[in-house]
C-alpha cells in the first residue's frame, strides 16, 4: 500500500506543479496579487508530496520488497543497510526521483527565503521552476516510474543486488551532491527566464542571483571531488581524472556556473553584463540539462542507447528541446529590451571578469566538442567509432585555463572601471617570486622539464597570489596586530570565499601537476614473499587470504611496506565479489598516506607467473583534495555572508547610481 501511496503522491505532484506554473505566472501576467500569492503555498505542497514518494521508495528497499521491481533489480537482503537507502538513487528511475526531491527543495528554498522579491519576479521564478518540475514529473510518472510491481505470484526471494561499484561511501554521496549542483542551477535559470518575461535586470537581480549560483556550484565542486576521489581509490588503476564523458558531463555545468558566479557580479556591482549574465545562467542549467541525461540515458556509452527505449528517448529529447531551445528562443527575442549600462575602461575588474567569463566559455565549449563529437559521428555514420581522449582535452582545455590561471591573482587587485595593472603587478611580487623559487626548487630537486616547471609556477603563482591579496586586505604587514585580527574577524563572507577558492584552485593545480609528472608507477606479476622498489619505500608481497564481507566474498592480499629497512605498514588490497546477480569483481586498494605522497597498491588477477599487482606512489597528490575542500569550504563561507543572504534590503536607488556613476 506504501508504494501504490507514493505512487499517487508523485501523480498529485505532478497536478500540483501544473498548477504552480500556470496560476502565478498568469497572475504576473495580469496583474493579479492574488494569483500571485499562490505560488509559495504550491511549492510547499508539491515539496511535500515529493518527499512522501521519495520516502515510500526508501522504504521498499529497506524493507527488501521485492514486489517492487526497481527494487528487485538493485537491491539484496544481504546489503548492508546504508547501502539499501543509497541503493534508492543507484539506478535510473531512482535517481530520476531524487533529481524532483532536490528541485523541490531547492523551489521550497526559494518560496521561503525571497520574501524580499518583487510579487511579479518571486512568481514568475516559482512558476519556471514549477514548470521543470512538471517536465521532470511527468517524465517519471509516465516512463520511469519506480514503483512498478512485479505480477502477484512471480515475486521473487531475493534481488539481483546493487551495482558493486556504488557500495562505497562516497559514491553514496555523490548522486545527491551532484544533483544539487545540477539543479541549483535552476533557480538561476529560473530567474533569468523572469528576467526575460519583465524586461528587467538591474543590480538587485544580481545580488539575488549570486546566492542561489553560490550554492549550486559549492554543491557539484564537492560532488565532482567526491566522484574523482571515488575514481581514485575505487577503480584500481591509480589515477583521478581521465576525461571520460560522465566525468565531462558534470564538468561542463561547472565551468559554465564558474563563469556566470562572476558575471553576477559585474552585475550587482556596476549594473553592466546584464545580457550575457542572462546568457550565462540559461547555458549553466542547459548543461546541468545535458550531463543528468547524457549519463542517465546511457547515450554516453552508444548513441543508439534510445533505441532501446524509445519511449525514455522521445521524452528526453523533449525535454532538452523545452528547456535549452525554448529558453534560448526567448533569450533571441527578448534579450534586446534590457537595458545596457555601466562603461568600464579594458584594464578594470570588469575588464578582468570579462576576460574570466571568455576563457571559462570557450573552454567550457571545448569539452562539450571533445565530449559530443564522438557521439555524432556515430550517430552520423550509423555506427562508425571515434574517440577523442586526453590528448585533445589537455592541449585545448591546458591552452584555455593556463591564461586564465595568470589573470587570477590580479582581477581582484584591479580597481572597479579604471585600473592600474603596474601597480597590481607591484603588489603581487612577493607572490611571483615566491612561485619562481618553489618551481626553481621542485625542478633542481627532482628534475623537471619546462612545461612541469612553468606549471607548478602557475599553480604556486595562483595559491600565493590569492593570500598576498588577502594579506593586503587585512593590512597584515602594516598595521599592529590587534587591528590585522580585527580586521580579520570583520572581513565579509564573500571576500573569504574568493581567497580560499582561488588558494584551492592553486592548490588543484599544483596537485595535477605533481602527481602526473612524477608519478612512480610498477606493474608485475609477484609471487609470495616477492619483493619491488618503488619511490624509496620496499613493498613485500605476503600472498593471498579468503575474506568474508557483510553481502561479498573476497580474496585479500596482505604487503608489508618497509622504509629505510624499517616496517612502517601492513595494508591490504582486495577483489571482492558482490551476492545476486550483479557477480562482476571490484577492487578495494590499499593506500598509505604519507607527507610527500600516497603509496597506492592494487591487486590484479591471477597470471602464470603469480598474481598482477599495480604499485603506484602518487606525489602530493593530497593537494587536489585538500584544493577541492578549500573551494567547497570557501562556497560554505560566502553563503553564510549577510550580503549574499537572499531576503536583505534592496539596495536604494541613490547608491545603485552612485555606485555606477564611479
Amino acid at each position: 500500500m506504501i508504494v501504490e501511496l507514493g505512487h499517487y503522491a508523485l501523480v498529485l505532484a505532478l497536478a500540483v506543479s501544473i498548477y504552480q506554473t500556470v496560476v502565478p505566472i498568469y497572475g504576473a501576467h495580469v496583474g493579479n496579487p492574488r494569483l500571485m500569492e499562490l505560488a509559495a503555498p504550491a511549492a510547499g505542497v508539491q515539496f511535500l508530496l515529493i518527499s512522501f514518494s521519495f520516502a515510500a521508495l526508501i522504504h521498499a528497499y529497506v524493507t527488501s520488497d521485492f514486489s517492487v521491481l526497481n527494487v528487485w533489480q538493485n537491491s539484496h537482503t544481504a546489503k548492508p543497510f546504508i547501502y539499501k537507502i543509497t541503493g534508492t538513487w543507484a539506478n535510473h528511475e531512482g535517481s530520476m526521483l531524487l533529481w524532483v526531491f532536490v528541485l523541490s527543495l531547492f523551489t521550497l528554498a526559494v518560496a521561503a527565503f525571497s520574501g524580499n522579491l518583487p510579487q511579479s519576479l518571486k512568481a514568475r521564478v516559482l512558476g519556471v521552476q514549477g514548470a521543470i518540475a512538471s517536465a521532470f514529473l511527468f517524465y517519471i510518472v509516465a516512463v520511469s516510474s519506480p514503483f512498478v510491481r512485479i505480477p502477484e505470484g512471480r515475486v521473487p526471494l531475493e534481488g539481483q543486488g546493487m551495482n558493486p561499484l556504488l557500495q562505497d561511501p562516497a559514491l553514496a554521496a555523490h548522486p545527491p551532491m551532484l544533483y544539487a549542483g545540477y539543479v541549483g542551477f535552476s533557480v538561476a535559470f529560473a530567474f533569468a527566464i523572469a528576467a526575460l518575461l519583465e524586461g528587467k535586470v538591474d543590480s538587485a537581480w544580481g545580488r539575488w542571483v549570486r546566492p542561489w549560483t553560490l550554492a549550486a556550484w559549492t554543491f557539484l565542486t564537492a560532488g565532482i571531488a567526491l566522484g574523482s576521489f571515488w575514481a581514485y581509490y575505487e577503480l584500481g588503476w591509480g589515477g583521478w581524472w581521465f576525461w571520460d564523458p560522465v566525468e565531462n558531463a558534470s564538468f561542463m555545468p561547472w565551468l559554465a556556473g564558474t563563469a556566470l558566479l562572476h558575471s553576477a557580479i559585474v552585475v550587482e556591482k556596476r549594473n553592466a553584463l546584464k545580457t550575457w549574465t542572462v546568457l550565462l545562467a540559461l547555458v549553466a542549467f542547459s548543461f546541468s540539462l545535458i550531463g543528468t541525461f547524457l549519463v542517465r540515458s546511457g547515450v554516453l556509452s552508444s548513441v543508439h542507447a534510445f533505441a532501446t527505449d524509445p519511449e525514455r528517448g522521445t521524452f528526453i529529447l523533449a525535454i532538452l528541446a523545452l528547456f535549452i531551445g525554448g529558453s534560448l528562443f526567448l533569450y533571441a527575442t527578448r534579450a534586446h529590451v534590457l537595458k545596457l549600462e555601466g562603461s568600464f575602461e579594458p584594464i578594470s575588474r570588469e575588464g578582468a571578469l570579462v576576460m574570466n567569463n571568455v576563457l571559462l566559455s570557450a573552454a567550457t565549449a571545448a569539452v562539450f566538442i571533445g565530449t559530443i563529437y564522438p557521439l555524432v559521428y556515430e550517430a552520423a555514420t550509423g555506427g562508425g567509432k571515434i574517440t577523442v581522449g586526453e590528448p585533445y582535452f589537455n592541449m585545448t582545455f591546458g591552452a584555455l585555463i593556463f591564461p586564465l590561471l595568470i589573470l587570477l591573482p590580479i582581477g581582484p587587485l584591479l580597481a572597479w572601471k579604471r585600473g592600474n595593472l603596474r601597480m597590481v603587478l607591484g603588489r603581487l611580487k612577493v607572490a611571483a617570486l615566491l612561485a619562481a623559487l618553489v618551481a626553481l626548487a621542485v625542478a633542481l630537486a627532482l628534475g623537471a622539464g619546462v612545461g612541469a616547471a612553468l606549471g607548478i609556477a602557475v599553480g604556486a603563482w595562483v595559491f600565493f597570489g590569492a593570500w598576498e591579496e588577502w594579506a593586503g586586505r587585512v593590512m597584515l604587514f602594516r598595521a599592529p596586530m590587534n587591528v590585522v585580527m580585527k580586521r580579520i574577524r570583520t572581513m565579509p563572507g564573500h571576500l573569504w570565499a574568493m581567497t580560499l577558492a582561488h588558494a584551492g584552485v592553486g592548490l588543484v593545480v599544483l596537485g595535477a601537476i605533481i602527481s602526473t609528472t612524477w608519478k612512480g608507477e610498477v606493474i608485475m606479476a609477484m609471487q609470495p614473499g616477492q619483493k619491488v622498489q618503488i619511490a624509496g619505500y620496499e613493498v613485500v608481497y605476503k600472498g593471498m587470504q579468503q575474506a568474508t564481507g557483510p553481502n561479498y566474498l573476497a580474496e585479500r592480499g596482505t604487503f608489508e611496506i618497509f622504509k629505510d629497512g624499517r616496517l612502517i605498514a601492513t595494508d591490504f588490497s582486495e577483489k571482492r565479489t558482490f551476492l545476486g546477480r550483479r557477480g562482476m569483481p571490484t577492487t578495494e586498494v590499499a593506500l598509505l598516506h604519507r607527507p610527500l605522497g600516497d603509496l597506492y597498491i592494487a591487486i590484479g588477477d591471477k597470471s602464470p607467473m603469480g598474481r598482477t599487482v599495480r604499485i603506484y606512489f602518487e606525489p602530493m597528490i593530497y593537494f587536489l583534495w585538500l584544493g577541492a575542500l578549500m573551494m567547497v569550504f570557501g562556497g560554505i563561507i560566502g553563503l553564510a555572508d549577510r550580503r549574499f543572504r537572499v531576503g536583505i534590503a534592496e539596495r536604494t536607488e541613490s547608491k545603485v547610481a552612485a555606485q555606477a556613476a564611479e
